[in-house]
């Protein structure tokens, strides 16, 4: 099955759509849906701690066959591992959960806690070569500044939710300089019917004789977007990598970016996610 890869800012290559694993909570199925994503051509997987799956995930990989280089794997550190020696120790914690030598991207989940603190304990991870890429997640805020400010190494990726309803394009334009790559939590929009069956979608689909999801997903890719949509079923984890042997117009492209309504399914505030984040721990 064909895969398409980005180049990131620290030359590494992404495979450019990856296979969610969140709400899996149950290292036995992770590790099944991770093989059978393996089969049909998935080479990234996007896991955390927060998961509670990243043994299955790690499992997986080593059962699979293919060889670790061969493999993208996404993790991310919860707050209450934040911290410049709390990270530090985190880490070396997720590797043996995942039994991997190295992770190809570490992001930050939440943009609450020490998070200055753990970015500095990420990038000497890099520098030992635990880790290939850092990156964040869920930093929309003037925290995504101040990780720039202090970052020698700057983020690879920021994963956010982002799909035709929420397109994120101001925010794109924050990380522009810096090279960041947008990754796409909900892509689908969290499986909207609305959004789904917009009429652009449906006229798409039987143009290219594709689903509407397959429409959306190439969306995606053509403007950039690194995404992870989650599927335990095999049908489907097949047809979402079968949008590269075609391509949308332009028209058509500028006709899905009117779709964009600012509207989003995660609409906790700052202050909401430092409460709510802040009190879950992590063992």
């Amino acid at each position: 099955m064909k895969q398409n890869y980005l180049k990131l800012n620290n030359n590494c290559e992404i495979p450019q759509i990856g296979l969610g694993v969140f709400q899996i909570q149950d290292n036995q199925v992770a590790k099944e849906i991770c093989l059978r994503a393996f089969e049909v051509g998935y080479r990234h997987i996007d896991t955390a701690h927060h998961y509670y799956n990243e043994q299955g995930v790690g499992l997986a990989v080593k059962e699979s066959g293919l060889k670790r280089e061969e493999v993208w794997i996404t993790s991310k550190l919860w707050p209450n591992e934040y911290g410049e020696d709390i990270t530090e120790v985190a880490i070396d914690r997720m590797l043996e959960r995942l039994n991997l030598e190295y992770l190809d991207l570490l992001l930050l989940h939440q943009q609450v806690g020490d998070y200055i603190g753990a970015w500095k304990a990420m990038e000497k991870a890099v520098a030992k070569g635990k880790v290939r890429s850092i990156g964040l997640s869920n930093f929309e805020s003037e925290r995504l500044e101040e990780i720039y400010e202090i970052a020698t190494i700057n983020p690879a990726i920021l994963q956010v939710e982002c799909h035709p309803y929420y397109q994120q394009n101001d925010l794109k334009k924050r990380i522009e300089a810096y090279g960041t790559k947008l990754e796409c939590w909900f892509p689908l929009g969290h499986g909207d019917p609305a959004l789904i069956n917009e009429s652009i979608f449906v006229e798409l689909a039987e143009k290219y004789q594709r689903s509407q999801v397959q429409i959306i997903l190439r969306w995606h890719v053509q403007v950039g977007n690194i995404i992870i949509p989650k599927s335990s079923n095999p049908v489907h984890m097949k047809e979402n990598l079968e949008i590269f042997n075609f391509t949308l117009t332009e028209e058509e492209m500028n006709k899905i970016r009117k779709v964009d309504k600012g509207i989003r399914y995660y609409n906790l505030t700052l202050e909401q996610q430092q409460e709510k984040y802040l009190n879950i721990k992590l063992g």
